[in-house]
């Protein structure tokens, strides 16, 4: 069984090494789907795009509540958290730019 106090104190103790992948992981995936999305490509690309970005900003918001959970409250615990949930309002507001895309384009 899965154990969230190891798996939470795992995350902090190797905080620097989980940022140094998430960050840019974060980035990138959702240029990615900023990209798909204003090229107008299909919608599963800018879904499968979006669901990997989205999970790698939900990992960066447990793992910036890990530090909260022990009462860490610092700038980069905020940084942190704006840059995840940037990401997914990213990522919903991409998907959603491409429903409205069709769904114009298809009344022609």
């Amino acid at each position: 069984m899965l154990d969230f106090n190891s798996l939470a104190e795992f995350s902090r103790a190797n905080c620097v090494s989980i940022c140094a992948f998430l960050v840019p992981a974060n980035l990138l995936t959702t240029l990615l789907t900023m990209i798909f999305a204003a090229l107008r490509r299909p919608s599963h690309y800018v879904w499968q795009a979006a669901g990997i970005a989205s999970i790698f900003a939900f990992v960066m918001v447990l793992h910036v509540y890990t530090w909260f959970l022990i009462g860490v409250v610092m700038a980069p615990t905020y940084i942190l958290l704006s840059l995840a949930l940037t990401c997914l309002v990213i990522n919903v507001g991409a998907i959603l730019f491409l429903k409205t895309l069709h769904s114009d384009t298809s009344a022609w």
